[in-house]
């Protein structure tokens, strides 16, 4: 196959892949896709060691890394704020709540519970100051691509990328945020629709793609958003992307290190089991519907904060239910949740990741051939 994509980054299929899972991200470059690490939950030292490893796992072959540093987050304007600073700024009354949830569901106290994505390495999660030391050990090593997850890719990160003769990528929900990404420098956009995990917008792939396709040519797109096999890879280049980025559908893999009770509820869900919730980022994001985003959904209960302090005020509680979870009838069972999309509904078995390329591959073969049959005179 060979699309502007394929000639961009060097590889053989137009198959991204998002992943927080290094292993992930080596079987898909193997196969002939390219695997993009997550970096947002790594500290910094866990980031190095897993990009080493990457590398030495890969030799030659490309791979890219994920960063999400959004144009606005809570005390951005106030700048140099200190993770205890944004702490002060949790209201009391979110923090009781939280610690009502855990009573009531019964999830155990936990002295070796971290605090989730509430600070790494000094800095708040999603800040500025993290992501920029992210970028600064990326950049020692050789991904093919940098993404950003959230909004236009800073000035800094599009000149020092390029420097170093690295593409920039960045997530899109709209024409207008896609226009925005290209002015800021971006090498590639991913169009999101609102059926995929993780920060999502309203509008959906089918009318998404096309509308950015439009508005950003020549700039290379990949579709985002409800892509997990071949079908919807051969629709996404039939509405003029260039190539695929896929998140959710690596979950279930046999190579991914999603919690063992939140992969089994996933492998059960139906297409209908998700929705956008603000409830772990501060951001509205696609996740799995469970007791943890019912809790949050209710009218009599506060609504979340923005971006850092909602992971800051939950981080904790987050990795006490997923220590708790995997007994088997409990709260922190019920509770327990991650980010997925509406293609969710198809990932009912679990596979070696290479295997989800090939058969991604071989399904987009059937259907455009089939396609082709029906054009024949």
């Amino acid at each position: 196959m060979q699309t502007p994509v394929t000639e961009m980054f060097g590889i053989e299929f137009p198959i991204v892949a998002f992943t927080h899972c290094r292993d992930v991200v080596v079987a898909v470059s193997r196969a002939g896709g390219l695997g993009v690490l997550g970096a947002v939950a790594h500290s910094d030292q866990q980031l190095e060691i897993d990009l080493a490893w990457i590398e030495d796992e890969l030799g030659d072959l490309p791979y890219g890394i994920d960063l999400i540093v959004p144009a606005r987050y809570a005390g951005s304007e106030q700048g140099g704020l200190t993770v205890a600073d944004l702490a002060e700024a949790i209201p009391g009354a979110h923090r009781e709540f939280v610690d009502e949830i855990l009573e009531r569901y019964g999830v155990p106290e936990d002295p070796d519970a971290h605090a989730g994505w509430a600070a790494r390495d000094g800095d708040a999660a999603f800040s500025a100051n993290r992501a920029s030391r992210q970028l600064d050990i990326a950049l020692a090593h050789r991904p093919v691509l940098v993404a950003n997850a959230l909004g236009p890719p800073p000035a800094e990160m599009v000149e020092r990328c390029h420097d170093a003769g690295v593409k920039v990528g960045a997530l899109a929900g709209s024409k207008v945020h896609a226009e925005r990404h290209v002015a800021a420098g971006a090498d590639v956009i991913i169009a999101q629709g609102t059926e995929g995990g993780g920060h999502t917008g309203l509008i959906g792939s089918m009318v998404l793609l096309p509308e950015v396709v439009d508005a950003v040519a020549p700039v290379p797109v990949l579709g985002a958003g409800g892509i997990g096999r071949g079908r919807q890879l051969a629709a996404a280049l039939a509405l003029g992307a260039a190539g695929v980025w896929c998140g959710s559908v690596w979950l279930t893999t046999e190579e991914a290190e999603t919690h063992p009770t939140v992969k089994e509820k996933m492998l059960a869900a139906g297409s209908g089991d998700t929705l956008r919730s603000r409830s772990m980022t501060g951001k509205p994001a696609r996740m799995l519907r469970t007791a943890w985003t019912e809790e949050w959904d209710r009218d009599d209960t506060p609504d979340p904060l923005g971006m850092p302090l909602q992971p800051m005020l939950t981080g904790n509680a987050i990795d006490r239910i997923n220590r708790a979870a995997h007994h088997e009838g409990s709260g922190a069972e019920a509770l327990a949740t991650y980010f997925v999309g509406q293609v969710v509904g198809t990932m009912n078995r679990s596979r070696g990741a290479g295997q989800v390329v090939i058969d991604m591959v071989e399904e987009f073969i059937d259907a455009t051939q089939a396609l082709a049959a029906q054009l024949e005179v």
